[in-house]
């Protein structure tokens, strides 16, 4: 299939998708969330029904929520498009991708967290980008199109000038979080590096072996947003105290989380069926570095640095340009 019939059959779906009218209120509102700890606050959400006691305590009752994981942000974008889910959630870069195919339809609803990306490695040798070989794979949830391939790119703008943000493009490959933290860790693989979350970047470096070679907070001077719940115009627009239910939901999520830290870590470990022991997991929420919040931090740097590479069309002037209105009486950047 050429790419010019590609874009005519995205071009035929997203009017399709935006064109249908939207689910009306009162009814089934379906989510999707993904793997690791920056998803945390949805799964709080879904346990405490915070959405539904929102609803109701403005006069939407009987809301049905119905919840769906994804292993990577292109695969929720797809969901969305084919209309198998109303809102969903993912990292910054595909979220960004899918506002500029859609001319600003697909927008932000609000934002997850504050967490860094993380890029580990299993050999000694490697201290910066500089040192990995031909030989080498660096695992990531998609190559191209991730929020860590997105951090992989700008840490190789910084390090080898902007021409050259794809220089080691090459070397990546796809692989879901805890199937690329094992492949790093077992040393029986191909794969030498990853670029991961939490608590997969965590688990990694309390590993033999293991070392950081970059922190996407470094790489673009400080804390910034990893990943978001966005959804379409048409759905936000005929839901939209529903979609400020929801809004209201994460933030008493986030609230309940930085109250919790040890019901939290124990409510991700029953969640994710993770192995992984309840002190690692509450440590990690302890870190000053990961914080829940629906507020935008540092989301322009991100499409910006798309834009200028030609990767998106569009220019965002304003992280209100990304969002819908509902969480413009925040402060964001």
């Amino acid at each position: 299939m050429g790419n010019k019939m590609k874009k005519n059959i995205i071009a035929l779906i997203l009017i399709a998708l935006f064109a249908t009218p939207a689910l009306a209120m009162n009814s089934e509102v379906r989510i999707s969330k993904q793997y690791g700890l920056p998803y945390l606050p949805l799964m709080v959400v879904e346990e405490h029904k915070l959405i539904e006691k929102q609803a109701a305590a403005v006069g939407l009752n009987n809301v049905k929520v119905t919840w769906l994981t994804f292993g990577s942000g292109a695969t929720s974008n797809d969901a969305l498009l084919s209309g198998n889910v109303d809102i969903i959630s993912g990292g910054v870069a595909p979220f960004l991708r899918l506002w500029d195919k859609s001319k600003g339809k697909v927008k932000a609803l609000a934002s997850l967290d504050q967490s860094p990306q993380v890029l580990n490695t299993s050999r000694p040798e490697v201290k910066s980008l500089k040192d990995f070989t031909p030989n080498d794979k660096i695992a990531l949830p998609a190559v191209k199109v991730s929020m860590q391939a997105l951090a992989l790119q700008m840490a190789a703008a910084k390090e080898f000038g902007k021409e050259n943000y794809d220089k080691i493009d090459y070397l990546t490959v796809s692989a879901k979080y805890p199937d690329a933290a094992i492949a790093l860790t077992s040393g029986k693989s191909e794969i030498t590096g990853h670029v991961a979350s939490e608590p997969f970047s965590t688990f990694e470096l309390n590993s033999p072996g293991i070392h950081s070679v970059f922190s996407s907070y470094d790489v673009l001077g400080g804390h910034h947003i990893s990943n978001l719940i966005s959804t379409s115009e048409s759905f936000y627009n005929s839901n939209k105290e529903l979609c400020k239910a929801i809004l209201l939901a994460l933030d008493n999520a986030s609230a309940w989380i930085a109250d919790n830290k040890v019901k939290a870590a124990e409510l991700y470990i029953t969640k994710t069926n993770s192995k992984e022991p309840v002190e690692l997991i509450t440590e990690i929420l302890k870190n000053p570095d990961i914080v829940y919040s629906t507020v935008p931090v540092r989301i322009t740097m991100f499409s910006d640095f798309l834009y200028d590479q030609g990767a998106i069309k569009t220019k965002a002037h304003s992280w209100k340009d990304l969002y819908f209105d509902a969480i413009f009486d925040r402060v964001g950047s």
